[in-house]
């Protein structure tokens, strides 16, 4: 089973949930940018939950089946149709040998998820499926797909716990795309080296992501946020979600792709479940930060009925990053990243803990 590429979109690639334990080598996680689509997508197409999906940004792909499967588009709503008939995202579809998916551009949201039943099946490099766009490796030839690009895919797994059948929309799982969204930060590790009115600006500015942002970070314009002598730092480690400030003032939200350490101040630390809100910002739309404490940002990590999303899919991603990380356990020869954010002194530290190869 293959899928084959017509039409590429603008910036299509293979990911899956992400390459972990090599931070100490200067290689980031990556993976995908909307954890919450992608595993909507897995979950609809009956693959395990760390399976690698087809992630399309802004426009989608047009692609040739060549076997009958199961596909599910999920995220951003890109208008795709097969062979000319329009589909609905976040519904199982049954595809005949020989059709045609058609994507256009993004709708509402940035990013949409192609999950196949099976799953995505180029090599893995280092325990991942994802394309590494920096270093070349990983995905498909380390780059991003291209036309002619024939993309192998995986034997789908038993499907005997999947109770929505193709054709029915899951409306519980579709979640919203609005423009201007809030995100719930913790202190960053240098949250002492800003100064009150710094603090001030950082959690009362709507600010505008600007059209630099990518896959490595989202750089946004508003308001300089005051530092009490200067952002420079010893180059220290970085995660997904932190919040740095250089020398100009205006924030950049490190994403998937972030380098592993940096120089500037990190004021904050964007909450991981928030991540997947800021994935589906466009260019011209804004975000704006209200703090909370590390112990409420576990509460809400391990509760997620409690955030502010669609319950389904809370519970779905939920389940999906426990069988995830039990998977990752049980696989001899993988070593793990934990981090975890302390609240001491103001301040956040990182904890990276590796178990032996």
């Amino acid at each position: 089973m293959s899928i084959r590429v017509i039409q590429p979109g603008i910036l299509t690639t293979v990911q899956d949930a992400g390459r972990f334990g090599y931070m100490d080598s200067g290689i980031g996680p990556g993976g995908v940018m909307d954890a919450e689509a992608y595993a909507a997508g897995n979950l609809l197409t009956g693959n395990p939950p760390d399976a690698a999906v087809l992630e399309m940004t802004l426009a989608g792909i047009t692609a040739q089946f060549t076997e009958d499967t199961v596909i599910a588009l999920t995220g951003a709503d890109m208008n795709a149709s097969l062979d000319g008939v329009r589909i609905p995202a976040y519904q199982r579809i049954s595809v005949r040998k020989g059709q045609t998916l058609s994507m256009g551009s993004a709708v509402r949201g940035l990013r949409a998820y192609l999950a196949v039943a099976g799953g995505i099946d180029t090599p893995p490099v280092m325990g991942s499926r994802s394309t590494n766009l920096k270093c070349h490796f990983g995905g498909y030839e380390g780059r991003p797909l291209q036309a002619g690009d024939t993309i192998p895919v995986g034997r789908p797994a038993d499907s005997e716990g999947v109770t929505i059948p193709c054709g029915e929309e899951n409306r519980s799982l579709r979640p919203d795309f609005p423009g201007n969204i809030q995100v719930r930060v913790v202190a960053g590790p240098q949250a002492d080296a800003f100064t009150v009115g710094g603090w001030e600006t950082f959690l009362t500015t709507r600010y505008v992501v600007t059209s630099e942002s990518d896959r490595m970070g989202m750089r946004l314009a508003g308001p300089p946020i005051e530092s009490v002598n200067g952002v420079d730092i010893v180059s220290d480690g970085i995660v997904s979600g932190s919040v740095q400030v250089p020398k100009s003032g205006t924030p950049i939200i490190l994403m998937t792709d972030h380098q592993t350490t940096g120089g500037y101040a990190k004021i904050a630390t964007v909450c991981s479940f928030d991540l997947p809100k800021l994935a589906q910002l466009r260019p011209g739309q804004t975000v704006s930060f209200r703090r909370i404490s590390v112990k409420e940002a576990q509460n809400l990590y391990c509760h997620p009925e409690l955030r502010n999303r669609t319950p389904d899919l809370k519970i779905a991603i939920s389940a999906g990053r426990r069988a995830q990380g039990n998977n990752r356990q049980g696989r001899a020869g993988r070593r793990t990243a934990l981090y975890t954010g302390m609240n001491r002194r103001k301040s956040w530290t990182m904890r990276m803990h590796y178990r032996k190869r």
